[in-house]
């Protein structure tokens, strides 16, 4: 039988937003399910304290360490890290029953979790948010006010660390002070970009 040209399977991705903290992931995301952009946002699971506005279950699954470790013991995380001293996680289940369902799948990462990923999952896209600049970061951690000075420090040492890293990523998108929009249109150019392709990625397996 012959192959109608004009018919054209298009895979479901496995999208991985990844970067330091403050890089603005969590914005990112929202914005684009503000405007409508048509993906499943796997919602990380932390074991660390709730800050101001967030909700649990939209912005991350909040879980006591003692719910977390008995998830790992289940295979239930598709990776997972203690990070800053709490752990955090990507919920297996969520992301297969996305993909078979033909969504597109946007995840946010740390940078030690995007490695992890590139690893288990070769065919997933990943993404570096990073800032215009490091005083950008910096003004951005501080206005945040959850670290103290101490805490700051040690974090930015983190942070210069990961910044080494970003070779490691597919695509690099600069969400600068006051551009957030111009950030998000470009992480959905890649989107339609990877799906256009002629030789697309392999399906996700888990």
């Amino acid at each position: 039988m012959t192959e109608d040209p004009y018919e054209r399977k298009v895979n479901p991705l496995l999208v991985v937003i990844s970067g330091a903290s403050a890089v603005g992931k969590d914005a990112v995301i929202r914005r684009m399910e503000e405007l409508g952009h048509p993906f499943c946002f796997v919602v990380t699971a932390t074991t660390r304290n709730r800050r101001e506005g967030e909700i649990d279950g939209r912005d991350y699954l909040f879980l006591t360490e003692y719910e977390f470790l008995r998830m790992i013991k289940q295979n239930e995380f598709l990776e997972h890290a203690l990070v800053y001293g709490h752990y955090k996680g990507i919920p297996k289940l969520h992301v297969r029953d996305a993909l078979a369902g033909g969504q597109d799948v946007v995840m946010r990462v740390d940078v030690q979790g995007a490695a992890t990923i590139r690893h288990l999952v070769p065919q997933a896209v990943l993404i570096f948010l990073t800032t215009f600049s490091e005083e950008e970061l910096i003004g951005r951690l501080k206005t945040r006010g959850t670290e103290s000075m101490e805490e700051l420090s040690l974090r930015m040492k983190m942070i210069r660390e990961e910044m080494k890293r970003r070779d490691e990523f597919d695509y690099i998108v600069v969400n600068a002070n006051g551009m957030l929009d111009d950030a998000v249109e470009e992480i959905v150019c890649i989107i339609r970009a990877e799906k256009c392709r002629v030789h697309q990625r392999p399906e996700v397996e888990l």
